[in-house]
């Protein structure tokens, strides 16, 4: 079945629903309203969407189909008028399945009983072992030319040990990267063990190849000569000057084709996945404002470069062990939280890309909470472009697979808009200094300084 390109608008008393499902006949058309969940089908099409509130289908419903336009439109009444449908530009969230609650009592109570020969349960149990294990054997094997089945005795423990590691949106994928030796995958920084370390091992040689990357002279080149590192931080990011953001067609289209998923995070992995939406938006945020939103073929490599849940498999947190509770009883980030997970973007910023700068990372770290500031909506927006970038390199797109196309769905579905705001509002303020990096960089520029200020007092002198 193709999921149709559709739209939703609301009125006071009613949802309008329009669907593009050209070529059909509207006699065909099968409409099901079940409280908030709307299936509509027409061969080939098939939609399902799952409105905030519920809505009814009476004598004030209607739909209509107008075949020169392709379009069929659907308009529900609202249970209750006048009530607020809110998100309904948000295709991803629309389309989630319907979230069930799970009884917090047993779906089954016993009330009472009367004494029995023999119980229902015990009957059933009966008719099933009717057949015993001799006639199913011999009834297996006449169903292989009667051979008789063998087993080879196994050991006296059933212990297996997997190898396999997961990794990514909520540690759902695995397999990613077993042939990655034989890619050009530039920025994995685990080889062909990808697969098999463990995550601290991972952690370990991130680290490792941060400080094999960092390069003084390059970032000293940098600092000394700022001409065009100035002009990029004077760069105003035309996309967050919009009062609104309303999707695009393209933008919509490619939401109808995320993946259709229902997250069941815990406490802390709601926590992290904040965190590590915080470093995607930062490698974007880096890339958008050395490219001036125009991206180049380094690009993917740059956005993926800059990703430690990218390049590593390695997301935050990136507390120590000892420092990151068991529970999360309150949502809410510390201000070291928020620097411990954006360090490790920091220091890649100053360390692989083109533009080696401290006061661009600053300016990134600004760009997100800008970004972050405007609501779901723009990180949408955000995030389905660092998707385009992915989507068009032949190596790079995996990264769209276990990480970006899950963050897509979830940011529109379940992300809080309290929450993302509040951190805006941390991230603004945020102080994270050159200290906190570990390169001695704050020596580095003092002595450049100095030798800038002894080379012009010679030349002084000379003349």
């Amino acid at each position: 079945m193709i999921t149709p390109r559709f739209h939703c608008t609301q009125t006071l008393e009613a949802v309008v629903v329009s669907i593009y499902c050209p070529s059909v006949r509207a006699s065909d058309v099968e409409i099901n309203v079940d409280e908030t969940l709307l299936t509509v089908h027409i061969n080939p099409y098939f939609l399902r969407i799952n409105f905030p509130h519920s809505v009814l289908e009476d004598d004030q419903s209607s739909a209509t189909y107008d075949p020169s336009s392709g379009y069929l439109t659907v308009t529900l009444t609202k249970e209750v008028k006048g009530q607020e449908f809110p998100d309904l530009d948000l295709l991803a969230k629309l389309l989630a399945p319907r979230h069930v609650e799970v009884p917090k009592q047993p779906a089954i109570e016993v009330i009472g009983s009367e004494a029995s020969s023999q119980s229902e349960l015990e009957e059933l149990v009966d008719l099933t072992d009717a057949i015993s294990l001799e006639q199913r054997e011999i009834l297996e094997a006449a169903d292989n030319d009667w051979q008789f089945p063998q087993t080879i005795a196994g050991s006296s423990s059933p212990l297996q040990l997997s190898t396999k590691r997961y990794y990514g949106f909520l540690d759902m994928y695995t397999g990613y990267f077993t042939h990655v030796a034989h890619t050009e995958n530039d920025v994995n920084e685990l080889g062909s063990e990808a697969e098999s370390y463990l995550p601290e091992e991972r952690r370990a040689k991130r680290l490792q190849h941060e400080e094999k990357k960092w390069d003084e002279e390059h970032y000293m080149a940098d600092y000394m000569d700022d001409e065009y590192i100035q002009e990029l931080l004077a760069w105003e990011d035309p996309g967050l000057r919009d009062a609104e953001c309303i999707f695009t067609e393209s933008e919509n289209m490619t939401m109808l084709n995320l993946p259709r998923k229902e997250y069941l995070p815990t406490a802390l992995q709601q926590r992290n996945l904040y965190l590590t939406l915080l470093t995607l938006l930062f490698a974007y945020a880096y890339d958008r404002r050395t490219t001036q939103h125009d991206p180049t073929p380094e690009s993917a490599w740059t956005i993926c470069s800059l990703i430690p849940a990218f390049s590593a498999l390695d997301p935050p947190p990136y507390l120590s062990s000892e420092n990151v509770p068991l529970s999360i009883p309150t949502p809410g980030f510390t201000d070291h939280d928020l620097a411990s997970a954006l360090m490790p973007s920091y220091r890649r910023s100053l360390a692989f890309p083109l533009y080696r700068s401290f006061a661009m990372a600053d300016a990134c770290r600004n760009d997100v909470a800008a970004i972050l500031a405007k609501g779901r909506r723009m990180i949408t927006r955000y995030l389905l472009e660092m998707k385009h970038v992915l989507d068009h390199h032949e190596v790079y797109y995996v990264y769209n697979k276990i990480w970006v196309d899950d963050f897509c769905v979830w940011i529109q579905a379940s992300a809080s808009d309290e929450i993302i705001l509040d951190i805006a509002q941390q991230l603004k303020v945020l102080a994270i200094t050159k200290s906190m990096i570990g390169w001695n960089i704050e020596n580095l520029e003092d002595a450049a300084l100095v030798d800038t200020t002894s080379s012009d007092s010679d030349n002084e002198s000379s003349e």
